[in-house]
């Protein structure tokens, strides 16, 4: 058996298969602008994609009064759950998932969202019959850009580092997927640029799930690591 060849693809959801990083930004930015922290939007958004942790530390510093981290991170999510019977996926999302599966990868949702969240994008995904793994914040002790998250996926599936490939939206994926030498495939959906993802070390760069679809033939999800 070739030890080279791909056996499983790791995706982030958030911004990656599901529309969500614009309303996480706004439900950041409200939760913020509630506790008369105002940040603006911009650098809200950019920092999308690590966890409620670190973005408060990249948000509003490592020294600051921590004592309303709760009450932000509560009325981010009452904020944001508003949202869930709405989400939608990004173009071709299930179709890529199932076209990973038909080739034989084990698809693996590698996500930090909380267990309710997961729940909805779950189905906003539709696409359950070809998820073989999927992760929540339970299961990671830091948020990325560590790589606990990722670590957990692969412990959960059973796939190893070597023979997998990682699919994200964000800079910190990027980041978390190569502390374990991860190819990581960017897609620009989630708002963050090509030449971002691309300079983080993505390996490969398309517009969304879709775009990547079209591709998948020739790109490093095709390709023996």
């Amino acid at each position: 058996m070739r030890t080279d060849r791909l056996a499983g693809v790791l995706f982030d959801v958030d911004g990656t298969l599901v529309d969500t990083t614009y309303l996480h930004t706004v439900s950041w930015w409200e939760a913020l602008r509630q506790t008369d922290q105002p940040v603006p939007m911009a650098m809200v958004h950019r920092s999308i994609g690590m966890g409620s942790d670190k973005l408060l530390d990249h948000l509003l510093g490592p020294e600051r009064d921590r004592d309303a981290d709760t009450k932000l991170r509560d009325a981010h999510d009452t904020l944001y759950a508003e949202y869930w019977e709405r989400l939608t996926p990004l173009p071709r999302a299930a179709d890529l998932l199932r076209a990973c599966a038909e080739r034989g990868l084990r698809v693996v949702l590698a996500t930090s969202a909380s267990e309710p969240e997961v729940g909805a994008l779950r189905r906003a995904l539709a696409a359950d019959d070809v998820i073989e793994t999927v992760t929540s914040s339970a299961d990671a002790q830091q948020s990325k850009p560590a790589p606990d998250i990722v670590v957990a996926a692969l412990e959960q599936s059973g796939l190893a580092a070597e023979r997998v490939v990682f699919v994200g939206d964000s800079v910190w994926d990027v980041v978390a997927a190569g502390r374990l030498n991860i190819p990581c495939v960017g897609l620009t959906c989630g708002g963050t640029s090509r030449g971002e993802l691309a300079g983080a070390g993505a390996v490969a760069v398309y517009d969304d799930p879709g775009a990547l679809l079209a591709e998948l033939a020739d790109s490093p999800l095709a390709r023996p690591r």
